[in-house]
């Protein structure tokens, strides 16, 4: 049976019973009710009723639906950020995450006219990755940028370490230095964060009992640097180190996630990662379970992001069909 046939059928069910019995309205029900020798109350009652007849809240509110540009960067290099822009509008989207400010189809375009373009399509520029030597060695410029674009944050998707590094004291020499970042930052206004991918979660090459995140975690200042949880890469941290649930790292220090990246994953035992990387909403991950262990954490920001989204094949709709699914495959998750 397809799911949009069980309407119907429902429909089809109450007519039966309803010409089988005569009918009975909420207040007959309930003194009925109160005629029993069963102890419940009439609130009771009432309160179930109404619990069942209430919709299912949307756990990301359409307003706090955004992108990382990344996700579609073969079209801000063809098309442009306006038109790249005009479409994202279309679709609901009210947040934009950059990955660079440049297209090939825009030469020599600025800051100031991107940030035009934003405000012309009732977007806002929530955040940045940079690369961990643009701070090192132009911190003042990517600050400048930002302001112009109006991001609350800029930060990076780099790991804080090379990969022969994942050492205990890589790690707190990493932290310290986004301890530096994120000062000069809050200096201008501006909150510095850190986006992670899975080998964050590997534990330290000279201490398996230290998980290299937890480190990060603990040795940076919490008023400086923030955090942007990758779902996907969390969940991939998740197989290759197991030991955590991503969201509990959110529910015990939920004022350093601002952001997310909500990147689906379809189960895959072939993949080191655990998952292959798909259109959210087509994947395994339990998005519904993490967002509603979020309810009391306070509001976020939810950005789409699909690495590969730049294959997606033209009779599909491209890259822009897969935002436009993707949009509303987030818009709609209910718990």
């Amino acid at each position: 049976m397809r799911p949009a046939q069980l309407p119907i059928v429902f429909g089809l069910i109450h007519q039966e019973n309803d010409m089988a019995r005569p009918e009975i309205n909420r207040r007959q029900f309930l003194s009925a009710v109160a005629g029993t020798t069963a102890a419940v109350s009439t609130a009771t009652i009432a309160s179930s009723l109404s619990a069942s007849a209430a919709p299912r809240a949307r756990l990301i509110p359409r307003g706090r639906i955004g992108i990382q540009l990344f996700t579609i960067r073969n079209l801000v290099s063809e098309l442009g950020f306006r038109a790249v822009f005009e479409e994202l509008s279309r679709m609901g989207y009210r947040h934009v995450e950059f990955a660079g400010y440049t297209s090939s189809a825009e030469p020599g375009i600025t800051p100031a006219r991107i940030r035009q373009l934003l405000d012309d399509n009732g977007l806002n520029g929530i955040g940045g990755h940079r690369g961990i030597n643009d701070f090192r060695n132009n911190m003042e410029a990517e600050l400048d940028i930002a302001e112009t674009l109006g991001l609350p944050y800029i930060g990076t998707a780099n790991e804080p370490v090379s990969p022969g590094n994942r050492t205990v004291a890589g790690y707190k020499a990493a932290a310290e230095e986004f301890n530096g970042f994120g000062a000069a930052a809050a200096a201008r206004g501006l909150k510095w964060y850190h986006h992670n991918h899975h080998n964050e979660f590997r534990f330290a090459a000279d201490d398996p009992g230290v998980r290299l995140y937890d480190l990060l975690l603990s040795e940076t200042d919490p008023k400086l640097v923030y955090l942007e949880m990758d779902i996907y890469w969390a969940y991939a941290g998740q197989h290759i180190a197991p030991g955590f649930e991503p969201v509990e790292y959110v529910k015990a220090n939920p004022r350093r996630y601002p952001l997310f990246h909500a990147k689906d994953g379809a189960s895959n035992p072939d993949n080191p990662n655990g998952y292959d990387i798909v259109e959210f909403g087509a994947g395994d991950i339990d998005f519904a379970s993490f967002y509603r262990e979020l309810r009391a954490v306070g509001a976020y920001i939810s950005l789409w992001e699909q690495d590969n989204a730049p294959g997606t094949p033209p009779e599909l709709g491209g890259a822009f069909g897969a935002a436009e699914r993707s949009y509303e495959a987030m818009s709609t998750l209910r718990g």
